[in-house]
């Protein structure tokens, strides 16, 4: 008998992670389904992939765009909605059997929490919805029965590893960095780098918002916060060390002092289709690591004397709260404002550190607190003179 094709909804279909997503569906088209893609403005990458995917709903965040995609789209039966409302709603579909959350930010909150509400595997890859509401996705997908397989390559990279491992206690989480474009850099010398300097990661190819929490070492802090949570360790259990080779995706060691490591090439590909497929490994035709190409695989300390956002990362988890919440929003109002060349590169931790003095303590945040917490934070940060 032929095996169920794993139909999946893809939030953010048109980004780095959701096209990448869309071609290893259709390298193993006998095995998923694209039945949902979703964009919030990209309007003609959508229609494009909708036409040539097929799914059986399509959803246009910009609500002014509906009608154009409806017209496109409605020759080839393919329901069309639009706006944030919709989204949330969408992935309570009865026919879909995983949720991949590959929306940038706080934007993936709402939907991936209706997802689990719904009973909906998720395939994580918006870091920010563990960061911002960690206790609250954890506790409400341990209700719901709900599995969460992570596509960030270092939090696959820890899943694979303790894979067999369940009843072993993990001693140290120790997620590895490339160090970003600017490893080796002071404060000095950054002072006046360019967003276009900023953009261009050594090792990886992302999104701007991604991309440039990277330079900044914020990606890893974000990161940080996430493995706390999926992997239901303690703060002082997660190490970061700089890798800048990206061959090793992350580590762990167990309480016999084993070190595990998972390895390969730097391809995004590979942490979606081991998440969308698990627990079986399947076949692809990626590029393969060859040691030989790489005779020297360093390991260096970060520099947060330097880049201060992991700190303040590693601070916010340790306070808990709402505070995790603040990094969260603080960031990416200050990415939004370097992005736009409104803000010089080191001024971005400069506002997160304002952000995270100022804004109210809560101690155990309901999800109207998190809302809430998210705007404010918003507000000041965009107020703040640096």
């Amino acid at each position: 008998m032929e095996n169920k094709k794993k139909h999946i909804a893809i939030l953010g279909s048109t980004g780095s992670i959701g096209t990448q997503a869309l071609e290893v569906i259709k390298s193993h088209s006998d095995k998923f389904v694209a039945e949902v893609l979703t964009a919030n403005n990209s309007v003609d990458l959508l229609i494009q992939q909708a036409i040539e995917f097929q799914p059986n709903v399509v959803v246009i965040g910009n609500e002014d765009e509906y009608d154009r995609v409806f017209d496109v789209l409605n020759p080839h039966d393919i329901k069309v909605y639009a706006g944030e409302n919709a989204l949330s709603s969408v992935v309570e579909m009865d026919s879909i059997d995983m949720v991949l959350t590959a929306l940038v930010g706080y934007s993936g909150l709402k939907p991936t929490l209706k997802a689990i509400e719904a009973g909906k595997n998720i395939a994580l890859a918006n870091k920010e919805t563990m960061v911002v509401a960690g206790d609250l996705i954890s506790r409400m997908a341990y209700e719901k029965g709900v599995n969460i397989y992570p596509v960030d390559s270092e939090h696959s990279a820890i899943f694979q590893c303790i894979v067999g491992e369940f009843n072993n206690p993990i001693e140290k989480i120790i997620l590895t960095a490339s160090g970003g474009p600017f490893r080796g850099r002071n404060r000095t010398e950054l002072e006046n780098v360019t967003v276009k300097e900023a953009l261009k990661h050594p090792n990886w190819d992302m999104g701007a918002k991604i991309t440039i929490d990277s330079a900044t070492l914020m990606n890893k802090g974000l990161e940080v916060i996430e493995a706390k949570w999926l992997f239901n360790v303690d703060v002082s259990k997660i190490e970061v060390i700089v890798h800048p080779q990206s061959i090793i995706h992350s580590m762990v060691q167990f309480e016999d002092g084993s070190i595990k490591a998972q390895m390969g090439l730097p391809d995004m590909k590979l942490p979606i289709q081991y998440a969308i497929s698990y627990p079986q490994r399947i076949s692809s035709n990626f590029p393969r690591f060859n040691f030989t190409d790489y005779p020297s695989l360093t390991f260096e300390q970060p520099d947060t004397n330097t880049f201060r956002n992991l700190d303040f990362a590693f601070e916010a988890l340790k306070k808990g709260g709402n505070i995790p919440c603040v990094l969260n929003a603080a960031n990416e109002i200050a990415v939004q404002l370097f992005l736009e060349e409104k803000v010089g590169f080191l001024e971005m931790s400069d506002i997160i550190e304002s952000c995270m003095a100022k804004m109210p303590y809560i101690c155990n945040p309901l999800f109207e607190d998190y809302v809430h917490t998210d705007k404010e934070t918003r507000i000041i940060a965009k107020e703040i003179t640096v």
